[in-house]
């Protein structure tokens, strides 16, 4: 792979269960990893763990965030292996740059990851403010964007974060990945933005995200 073409292997909703690792063929030759989130179901002992080692098994290179399923623990797991990119950003080429808002806003469980609606405003602005400069941008959120094919639950109501749909309206990063509601994973646009949202991990889906001779680009994939 040479230096003007790059691949990341991204996908989220993992929940423990790491058997899909070894089913997905780019994984060990990609440049890197992202995770979107909901690496653990509540984050129990050795959980963050038994995943980091089965992803890190095939690629090293990861870059993850927490979702509303993990605890803080799995933010402090990633950062103590300079891994986490949750209210971070990286450059993954010259002018293009990834950035990551993890958890969720409310949902009916309670669960240890949801902030609200003006929390997950204030995370995207603050991470957004310390970027500088950039020709593309890639934003990796837990939460999907309401009102989209992307934010659907099984009764048709749309449930994504309006915090996250305004961000992206706002700055019109090039691609955003997402996930946290299983049942409507593909893909759709808002303004200039392609939102891609690969469904749970176990189910077979993820994004190959890619460097072509500086553009930034996005493939929706099935194991």
């Amino acid at each position: 792979m040479t230096e003007s073409s790059k691949i990341w292997v991204a996908f989220g909703d993992i929940h423990q269960s790491v058997k899909f690792v070894n089913l997905i063929p780019e994984l060990e030759n990609a440049s890197g990893v992202i995770v979107t989130g909901d690496l653990t179901n509540h984050s129990p002992a050795g959980a963050i763990e038994k995943v980091w080692d089965a992803i890190s098994s095939r690629n090293s290179t990861i870059l993850a965030q927490q979702g509303n399923m993990d605890r803080a623990n799995v933010t402090a797991f990633l950062k103590e292996r300079n891994a986490n990119l949750h209210c971070e950003f990286r450059d993954l080429a010259e002018g293009i740059k990834v950035m990551g808002v993890g958890c969720s806003i409310p949902t009916p469980f309670g669960t240890p990851g949801e902030i609200t609606e003006e929390k997950m405003e204030q995370l995207l602005e603050e991470t957004h403010d310390r970027l500088g400069e950039y020709e593309q941008l890639l934003l990796v959120v837990h939460d999907s964007p309401f009102n989209t094919k992307l934010d659907v639950i099984s009764n048709g109501i749309h449930v994504g974060s309006k915090s996250v749909r305004a961000f992206i309206e706002k700055y019109q990063p090039a691609i955003v990945l997402c996930g946290h509601i299983h049942e409507s994973s593909g893909e759709d646009v808002i303004g200039k933005s392609r939102v891609i949202n690969p469904g749970m991990a176990s189910g077979g889906g993820y994004v190959l995200v890619s460097v072509e001779n500086g553009k930034l680009d996005a493939t929706l994939k099935q194991i």
